[in-house]
């Protein structure tokens, strides 16, 4: 039995359908996807109330924060954690999950984190008419408020993705590969990923 572990990161914007379609991904290869999974899990791993790391969730500040933590796996003793250490935590999750078997992670600089382990690198982008339509709809606010909160959300994962990895959150020569889901729609992008990482050879 082979020992071949399929890695696929994605980056996304915000209302580009970028969990739509690692998801539809994960679906077509029977490979779980990591989320907001992922920071339950990191959660229960460090002994942190859940709630912290959603708070949290990609986002870059030098406040700390009470965590009322029990040590965990990762003997942490102290009644605070900063970002950094926040981070850290999440980042050993992801790190931990990737060794066990294939699996899709979503955001979280996941392709940094995972950066020796060469996996499938995937940004997904959508023209900003179609983002503020997908995200009016989905939180039954107006077109203007989907505006705004797509430039605060993108803003915000810029910051922490440029923070961390000292990278350029969004740049294509980042990226094995850029889709625009708007023009394919969910499917068809994920149809186009696969069939691409099976070319590159990063998907068996």
């Amino acid at each position: 039995m082979s020992d071949y572990k399929t890695i696929i990161v994605i980056g996304r914007q915000f209302g580009s359908g970028g969990k739509s379609v690692a998801a539809e991904i994960g679906k077509r290869l029977s490979i779980p996807v990591y989320d907001n999974e992922l920071i339950k899990k990191a959660a229960e791993d460090s002994g942190f109330n859940p709630a912290l790391f959603e708070k949290v969730d990609e986002r870059r500040s030098f406040l700390s924060l009470p965590g009322f933590v029990d040590g965990g796996k990762y003997g942490i003793s102290e009644n605070y954690v900063d970002r950094d250490g926040l981070f850290k935590i999440q980042s050993q999750v992801i790190s931990d999950i990737s060794e066990k078997g294939s699996a899709i992670f979503v955001g979280r600089c996941s392709d940094y984190v995972l950066r020796e382990k060469n996996p499938l690198s995937v940004f997904i982008t959508s023209p900003m008419e179609e983002r503020i339509a997908r995200v009016a709809e989905r939180e039954s606010i107006t077109p203007e408020a989907a505006a705004s909160l797509i430039r605060k959300k993108d803003k915000v994962r810029q910051t922490y993705y440029n923070f961390y990895t000292l990278g350029n959150w969004g740049l294509a020569e980042n990226y094995d590969i850029c889709i625009n889901s708007a023009l394919l729609g969910t499917e068809e992008a994920a149809e186009c990923i696969i069939g691409f990482g099976k070319k590159a050879g990063r998907i068996q």
